[in-house]
């Protein structure tokens, strides 16, 4: 098959673009001029030089593309100004699946985010994971990003209505090698290696190797039904930020933090942090954004990817092993 592939420099995106080619597929990648492009190092494919409010080359550039994997998004838990990220992640969107609808793609793979599904819930004291089916409410529409994607994805699920072979999918927590930026998640990574986590919050992920993300957007453009949507993840994948660290303690040898943060404290410090963040104009370190989502375990189940995709499950420990051992060998370690 031939794919057509945006936001290909990102982490996931750079991920899929070694996957398709790795599985012999041809791939034409979206890349914004001046993209950090060291996640496609050692991997051939098709350049396109433009971004995602370029209708008329996305029209031009996806002819006779089979697939097209929409990955791009503006990801910030902090901006002075949030209107740049509604454009490209929601007017970007149209953009690419109504281009990719034109010209005829057999299947549109759109990335959206467990930030779209509802949290998890607690049933007799026990909290219970959170699936595909659980609708997201407007209060926990609680940040920009999640508010643009959002919108990005009831408008992906009103163009299915108008015929558009659109599969979406819903990553967790990815890690993995090729984390150029790095990611948020990444960074807590990169800050446990340099010894720059002395507490922890009381919060949890469900992480995931970023290969079997990859590779879940390839079985979404193989396998997925046209509307529906696949949260990828882990089964084994849902850990505390405690149990995270303990975890690194053990592949790195470097001692986790034993100090548990209030999440009252964490809260005071971001605003702090944003207060001054908008006189300098560098995104605080801990955005108000990042410490309110980290409130909540973001716990999912990924039982219907695992048994319609055959989503790939790499333990969480080898997977962050692999991020370990990428950031280590790329200078992140000081």
């Amino acid at each position: 098959m031939k794919a057509f592939v945006t936001g290909a420099s990102g982490f996931i995106g750079s991920n899929l673009v070694h996957e398709l080619v790795a599985q012999g597929h041809r791939v034409k990648a979206l890349l914004r001029p001046g993209s950090d492009r060291r996640g496609l190092a050692g991997v051939e494919f098709q350049t396109v030089t433009g971004d995602v409010l370029d209708r008329k080359l996305l029209e031009r550039e996806m002819e006779g593309c089979d697939w097209c994997f929409h990955v791009a998004a503006s990801y910030h838990l902090w901006l002075r100004d949030y209107k740049t990220m509604y454009e490209i992640n929601v007017e970007g969107t149209r953009n690419v699946l109504e281009a990719a609808g034109k010209v005829g793609c057999q299947r549109i793979v759109y990335t959206s985010t467990v930030g779209c599904i509802g949290l998890p819930k607690t049933v007799e004291g026990k909290l219970v994971p959170s699936t595909e089916a659980d609708a997201i409410s407007d209060t926990q529409l609680s940040n920009h990003y999640k508010r643009s994607k959002w919108q990005a994805e009831c408008l992906a699920m009103k163009l299915v209505k108008d015929g558009l072979p659109i599969v979406v999918v819903n990553p967790t927590a990815p890690i993995g090698p090729r984390d150029v930026k790095p990611t948020p998640t990444g960074q807590v990574i990169v800050d446990f290696l340099n010894r720059k986590l002395p507490a922890y919050l009381d919060t949890g992920l469900n992480w995931v190797h970023v290969r079997d993300v990859a590779v879940g957007h390839i079985r979404a453009a193989e396998k997925g039904d046209i509307g529906e949507r696949y949260i990828l993840g882990n089964r084994e994948g849902n850990w505390t930020l405690k149990d995270t660290l303990a975890a690194l303690q053990e592949i790195t040898g470097i001692p986790a933090p034993k100090t548990k943060i209030p999440y009252w404290v964490a809260l005071a410090a971001a605003h702090i942090g944003e207060g001054g963040a908008y006189f300098t104009g560098r995104p605080p370190r801990a955005p108000l954004a990042g410490v309110r989502m980290a409130k909540y375990k973001m716990w999912f189940d990924p039982t219907k990817a695992i048994r319609w995709l055959k989503l790939p499950q790499t333990p969480p420990k080898e997977a962050l092993a692999d991020a370990v051992a990428w950031f280590r060998a790329n200078g992140y370690v000081k």
